[in-house]
């Protein structure tokens, strides 16, 4: 029976001139005969080719990177594979790098005649990765060297294309077969000394298997799993026999332990189209646990945690598409992250779970992180959306919206914390450094407890004013401050102004430890949620329980100790002066004794933060305008016998003590004590030598993340220079005299800034 299609052809064929089909035939054999005799000149040259190109190699490395190329023998053995016998790299200088008793790579035939080189066979044994980082000196450091190509320098780099030709030649160079023996790693440091040995790693017919021992015998590693490089698809499982995996390098370098029972990384696609290049994959771990102190005084521990990922790399952004989505437990969540590069960065985020049973989310919280909700049991449904977005060409524009939705939630059992022993009498323990201080009764058994209308409507005033204006508007969240304090946050690149409310402060110490870690930030803003969706507490209670527990000095505890400690009198008698010092201590409560000079007057730096405090408080009609501008800050007096205290310290040391940064909410999300500014420090009488230029890290060049060292050292010569002009003692001057002493000081701020201009540091 004859098929159709052939039957079409052979008609087709019939109907041409035969003789166009004879010179087709004679091309066709011209062409073949041209490719054989190109193939067998090829085959009987290619030793030489082979010498030739590795004499080129030779000559680059040794120019370009300093690096001794050698090698015993290197010659075909087949049609295609290159066997090298004694390979080493040794930088000039420096230890070695590379050595390698046998090395056999074959390559594929077909992807070569299209420029690419596919590795079809790879044996590789008895090899030796030696990696060297010691007082400084890298015997690797040749890996990130950047040669400027003057050919294309106008070339606007296409992060599309780059991913993708990325993947793709990760990809060829993964072999079809693989027979790795005894190829050792090793990494030396100062104080760090790691060894990784496979003892073998093999793949075939996609199928990969191997053994990886770490540090001799602290563990041994498998990799398994498909690969599959050509279709892009890539299946890999890591696991450790009879242990956890523990990565290596992370304690010493983070001071950190990440461990888990098993890992999988899974490559499904790569495509590039509509220039774009779009990567899915999945990434899925079991009993992760994570220790790092910055996150979290204890263990994190993740039982099942998977992302099913697709990411899209553009001509100028990388992406994490919403149609991905985060696994935890029993939750999921769909995120969308985009890095743009440009004119401007612009970093945007969201994340959006659906509406999820209530228990199911506090369930696969991640043990470790909550611990003062651990065991809490609920009832109804939640619904979490967070939306971020900062163009860094106008960080005023933040966009900063985080909401959690309920529908009949509410609170059925509280678990380990009771969050309703505020609303009765309670005992308080304070802690500091992890360990207890003396516990405080809160309740009228304590002579030092102080009602709430019985503390001066000013000192009232004041602390709300400086620390949560709007504390009886509020749900516990001010968004606007919130987008404020990211915005300067971002701009000065430190943690200089806070989002904290008096709420947040409250729960922060009446429920949770001191501890200055990301989970405890995040368990608060949680409780206080909960506290206003559940109304637990009264605005009034609140207040009143904050100004009993929270410091005001060392081991002085609420607002009866304070106003005695300080001024020897009750909280009711407090003036408007006294009022506003308390409140600018309660972001930095251990400093706010060295404000005071030993006669007990105050620092006269504290002035404009009076000014500032007392003409909002006048604003909104809380206190009467002072056309002087002090509100009290002259009759302020610290109790003689409390002046002992400072009487001993200097200016200099008073300085040191002001100026240290004890801010323990300036982590993470970018959160402090304060929403307004707290007390400028003491200024030093000259400010510090800029910073020694840094060279740029890994992902400052992958991105083109400019080093910010000379805007830094600019912005800090400019409030050197305001400073100074702004401490000018104009006492008796004329203003010909002051105006003389500023040009002084500008003149030498212009030549500092010379000075480093040509040290190439502005």
């Amino acid at each position: 029976m004859r098929l159709p299609g052939l039957q079409y052809i052979k008609s087709k064929l019939q109907g041409i001139n035969p003789k166009y089909i004879r010179i087709a035939k004679m091309v066709a054999a011209a062409l073949l005969v041209i490719f054989l005799i190109g193939g067998i000149i090829a085959y009987n040259k290619r030793e030489s080719i082979l010498q030739r190109e590795l004499a080129k190699i030779t000559l680059k490395a040794k120019r370009d990177y300093n690096l001794d190329f050698k090698y015993a023998s290197a010659k075909f053995v087949g049609l295609a594979t290159v066997e090298f016998k004694d390979l080493t790299i040794v930088p000039e200088g420096k230890d070695s790098l590379l050595k390698i008793d046998k090395f056999d790579v074959g390559i594929k035939i077909f992807p070569l005649l299209f420029g690419k080189v596919k590795l079809a066979d790879v044996v590789l044994l008895n090899g030796h990765l030696n990696l060297t980082n010691v007082n400084g000196v890298k015997n690797f450091d040749f890996l990130f060297r950047h040669k400027k190509d003057t050919t294309e320098t106008s070339h606007k780099l296409n992060l599309a294309d780059l991913a993708n030709n990325l993947v793709n030649e990760v990809l060829y160079k993964i072999p079809d077969n693989l027979n790795l023996g005894n190829f050792l790693i090793t990494f030396t440091g100062d104080s760090t000394r790691v060894k990784v040995l496979t003892q073998s790693a093999i793949i075939d017919g996609g199928k990969l298997t191997s053994t990886v021992l770490i540090n001799d015998t602290a563990a041994t590693w498998h990799f398994e799993g498909t690969m599959h490089p050509s279709s892009k698809e890539i299946n890999i499982r890591l696991y450790a026999d009879g242990k956890k995996v523990e990565i290596p390098f992370i304690p010493a370098k983070y001071k950190a332990r990440i461990a888990f029972d098993s890992f999988t990384t899974q490559l499904s696609d790569v495509t590039n189209s509509g220039g774009e290049t779009q990567i899915s994959g999945s990434w899925s771990v079991q009993n992760l646990v994570i220790n790092q102190p910055a996150l979290s005084s204890s263990d994190i521990v993740v039982p099942d945690g998977a992302i099913d990922a697709n990411i899209v790399v553009g001509e100028n952004f990388v992406s994490l598409d919403s149609s991905s989505t985060i696994r935890l437990k029993k939750i999921t969540a769909h995120p969308f992250i985009k890095y743009t590069l440009g004119a401007n960065k612009i970093y945007t985020l969201k994340l959006n779970t659906g509406w999820l049973n209530a228990q199911d989310i506090f369930d696969s919280f991640p043990r470790g992180i909550f611990d003062a909700l651990d065991g809490i049991q609920v009832a109804g449904k939640l619904n979490y959306a967070f939306n971020f977005n900062l163009d860094t060409a106008n960080p005023d524009s933040v966009q900063f919206d985080s909401r959690l939705d309920r529908d009949n939630f509410k609170i059925v059992k509280y678990g380990k914390t009771d969050l309703t022993k505020l609303n009765s009498d309670f005992v308080y323990t304070p802690y500091e450094k992890g360990q207890p201080m003396p516990p405080r009764e809160i309740s009228p058994s304590n002579p030092y407890y102080t009602p709430l209308d019985q503390i001066s409507p000013d000192l009232r005033n004041a602390v709300m004013t400086a620390e949560d204006p709007t504390f009886y508007k509020n749900n516990g969240f001010v968004e606007r401050t919130l987008r404020a304090s990211i915005a300067t946050d971002f701009k000065t690149k430190k943690f200089r102004r806070g989002g904290s409310t008096i709420s947040m402060q409250l729960v922060k110490n009446a429920y949770l430890s001191r501890e200055k870690t990301l989970a405890r930030k995040i368990e608060e803003t949680l409780i206080v949620w909960m506290i206003f969706n559940n109304n637990i507490m009264t605005k009034n209670r609140m207040l009143e329980v904050y100004f009993n527990i929270i410091e005001w000095g060392p081991d002085v505890y609420g607002i009866g100790e304070a106003s005695r400690y300080y001024f020897g009198k009750s909280p009711a008698d407090l003036t408007l002066g006294e009022s506003i010092y308390l409140a600018s201590i309660v972001p930095k409560p251990k400093a706010g004794l060295y404000y005071f000079e030993p006669d007990g007057t105050l620092r006269p730096n504290l002035v404009n933060y009076f000014g500032l405090i007392g003409k909002l408080m006048a604003g909104q009609y809380l206190t009467k305008v002072d056309t002087s501008g002090a509100y009290g800050f002259y009759s302020v007096r610290l109790k003689e016998s409390t002046r002992a205290h400072v009487a001993h310290v200097d200016s200099a040391q008073a300085n040191k003590i002001l100026n240290a940064n004890t801010d323990e909410d300036a982590i993470g999300l970018g959160f402090s004590s304060s929403t307004t500014p707290a007390p400028p420090p003491a200024q030093p009488t000259t400010a510090p030598a800029p910073e020694p230029v840094k060279k740029p890290g890994f992902l400052q060049r992958l991105f083109g993340k400019k080093d910010t060292t000379a805007q830094r050292n600019k912005q800090q010569l400019k409030d050197e220079e305001d400073q100074r002009i702004k401490n000018i003692d104009t006492t008796g001057k004329t203003k010909k005299q002051i105006r003389q002493e500023i040009k002084q000081i500008k003149q030498e701020e212009d030549a500092k800034r010379a000075d480093l201009k040509a040290k190439g540091l502005l």
